[in-house]
């Protein structure tokens, strides 16, 4: 894929990286603080799907690469979108051991504007204090903004 415009953001978290692995990759934790369903397959080939909480947008993609509480690499993209199909972008995310809990690196990769790298970050900003939080042990509410 092509680097097109992107997205990075590194943050530490309070949690060992198997946790944090787990709260990207089994759909029941996922949930806890992104979307409102899920189903995923993480596998190289396997499906990545992820429902919004406003049930106006599906986000699409394969896993590309799963190494066990190291590295994930998923094909991203929106159902019945013209900008960013499902697919059609790179979401790689890299889990370092650090003292006191993990360093998340994230990378969303292939996005075509800066108008859509800008809302891509807002979205991704907003879910990974989600995840912060979630792991912290903070009570989250149900997710209405998106």
């Amino acid at each position: 894929m092509v680097e097109g415009f992107v997205v990075r953001r590194e943050t530490h978290v309070p949690a060992p990286r198997a946790t944090v692995f787990a709260f990207f990759t089994d759909p029941d934790k996922l949930i806890r603080w992104m979307g409102n369903s899920a189903t995923l397959e993480p596998y190289p080939g396997g499906l990545y799907l992820l429902n919004e909480i406003s049930g106006r947008a599906t986000a699409r993609g394969t896993f590309k690469e799963v190494v066990p509480v190291h590295r994930l690499a998923y094909s991203f993209g929106w159902d019945h979108s013209t900008d960013v199909p499902a697919g059609s972008s790179l979401v790689e995310i890299d889990l370092e051991e650090e003292t006191g809990g993990t360093l998340v690196r994230f990378t969303h990769s292939g996005l075509p504007s800066e108008q859509q790298r800008v809302e891509h970050e807002k979205g991704w900003t907003h879910y990974i204090d989600r995840l912060t939080k979630v792991l912290s042990g903070e009570p989250v509410e149900p997710d209405k903004k998106w």
